[in-house]
């Protein structure tokens, strides 16, 4: 009985940390500063909590090398990439559009991988870009550069592209360094690089904004990444992976309560399409690492 209720714990934790995160959509349509700005001042609240979040937990901050340091940074600047085209989705569209898109990186994960590590590639994954290319198709109402809904869709593929370049550049980095050491250096790096930010915002519109920037920093960016990070004891990456598919659920439901935003037959309909492509590629990668699941 004990084990059942340490298992629905460690279930409720996982849910818990997806739906902080989820929390992202919300408040990325909520705050009404430039992208740019909103993710500059995002990670530059978030820095400040992980480094004394490292400090109390007494985690190593100490990078082993230049090559290490340089990985870093690259994954600093390709999650800066991923955060800021996602909140220009975000801009354009509605939480569900905007979440949608993003979740096609999984996939483009699965077909960047072999390329990248000369791994060998599974036919499957045509099947899934096919999958995903039909959820698009539904999710657009027109190919048109002028469509705001067309252009989200856009910056939800580049925000997937960047996301899927950085996991996969981090891959190697997970297994030595503690995750919010690595966290805390690539919204380090983010921060140093926005810094030309502030010379463009108006600093008067962003004290105005100061609550939902605190919320996206502390509860969506450390709260909710920590608690994930940390769900990797009690369950595999893959198996987490899955379960966080639920993530533009939870952010659509979210968007309906507090951003009065229902998705149309048709956002769902594409939705589901690229959801089901996210969790076959996760059973795939279940099956392909069997060991994994006994971790």
């Amino acid at each position: 009985m004990s084990e059942r209720r340490q298992y629905f714990t460690n279930i409720l934790q996982l849910n818990l940390a997806v739906l902080l995160i989820s929390t992202s959509g919300v408040l990325g349509r909520y705050i009404v500063l430039h992208p740019v700005v909103t993710i500059f001042y995002r990670c530059l609240l978030a820095v400040l909590v992980f480094y004394l979040y490292c400090r109390w937990k007494k985690i190593d901050l100490k990078i082993e090398n230049k090559r290490d340091l340089l990985k870093m940074v690259l994954g600093g600047v390709l999650m800066g990439g991923h955060w800021i085209t996602y909140f220009f989705s975000l801009q354009y569209s509605s939480v569900a559009i905007a979440l949608l898109s993003l979740f096609t990186y999984p996939v483009i994960t699965a077909f960047l991988e072999p390329i990248l590590f000369k791994t060998r590639f599974n036919k499957i994954h045509i099947a899934l870009g096919l999958l995903v290319l039909a959820g698009i198709y539904f999710l657009s109402p027109e190919f048109d550069l002028e469509n705001d809904y067309f252009i989200a869709i856009i910056f939800g593929i580049a925000s997937a592209i960047f996301y899927a370049f950085r996991n996969l550049l981090m891959k190697r980095e997970v297994e030595r360094y503690n995750g919010s050491a690595l966290m805390f250096y690539q919204i380090l790096v983010i921060s140093i690089l926005l810094v030309p930010a502030v010379i463009f915002s108006d600093f008067e519109m962003v004290l105005t904004q100061w609550k939902p920037l605190l919320m996206l920093a502390v509860i969506t960016t450390c709260i909710g990444h920590t608690l994930f990070l940390k769900s990797f004891k009690n369950f595999t990456i893959t198996a987490a992976s899955i379960m966080s598919s639920i993530q533009p659920v939870y952010g659509i439901i979210l968007g309906m309560i507090f951003l009065n935003e229902v998705p149309s037959l048709k956002t769902v309909i594409g939705g589901t399409l690229i959801i089901s492509a996210v969790v076959i590629e996760s059973l795939i990668s279940m099956r392909k690492n069997p060991e994994a699941e006994n971790s």
